[in-house]
């Protein structure tokens, strides 16, 4: 699956970092985040605000890395920094039609959304999943497994990932999370409700930069050489 390139920032990270100063604003006492015109409530605040709090903390720790550091794997099988990033955005990138589908108000649960019997035991099963690192998952498409090799603009690309989504969380604010129930893109059978769905959409995030700061804690990783 290939990924759509934006242009690096001008600086790195002075665009998220902004983005993220508002949100910041928005939800520690400065003001709250509007959406439509109506004041979002404090679960899509917290949401948007743990996004952005992740994609500042990957900005921070790999935003200095070059090519052959972001790319480097421990082993091979493992995933490199570079890997987690793009694994993170190709994931996010496939909940996209959700988000538009609820933001032009043409969307309604299918049968099986609204029947099943399985929706809240998958949500629970997958935050559990994605919150404990110890249960070790392959990726569940070929569609989200990322190349071996990635630009060094991944960090920027990763941080525009972020901002992305949460401006399309907070376009749909209005919707009703427990009423409306999702499928896994992955698995037709697999349903859960929005409110699940977000929550394991931040604690996936955060999974996966927890893995990559483990990348560079690595035994091999190799040091940035002064520049001559």
């Amino acid at each position: 699956m290939s990924v759509k390139r934006e242009q690096p920032f001008a600086t790195r990270g002075v665009r998220f970092v902004s983005f993220v100063r508002r949100q910041k604003a928005a939800t520690c006492g400065w003001g709250r985040p509007r959406s439509q015109g109506k004041i979002m409530d404090e679960r899509i605040s917290s949401i948007i605000a743990e996004l952005a709090k992740t994609a500042d903390d990957a900005s921070e720790t790999f935003g200095a890395l070059i090519a052959e550091q972001l790319n480097w794997k421990p082993t091979e099988k493992s995933w490199s920094v570079a890997q987690c990033l793009d694994h993170l955005i190709l994931t996010n990138e496939q909940f996209y039609p959700e988000f538009e589908k609820l933001a032009a108000g043409a969307r309604t649960n299918t049968f099986w959304q609204n029947y099943s019997p399985f929706t809240g035991f998958f949500g629970r099963f997958l935050i559990r999943a994605v919150t404990e690192d110890s249960k070790k998952a392959k990726a569940p498409s070929k569609s989200i497994v990322p190349p071996s090799e990635l630009p060094a603009d991944i960090v920027d690309m990763f941080a525009q990932n972020i901002k992305d989504v949460c401006e399309r969380i907070s376009a749909v604010a209005s919707a009703d999370r427990q009423k409306v129930v999702v499928t896994s893109p992955f698995l037709s059978i697999m349903t859960y409700r929005l409110d699940d769905a977000y929550t394991v959409l931040v604690e996936h995030t955060k999974r996966h930069i927890r893995q990559a700061k483990r990348v560079m804690a690595a035994e091999g990783f190799p040091l940035r050489k002064p520049a001559h």
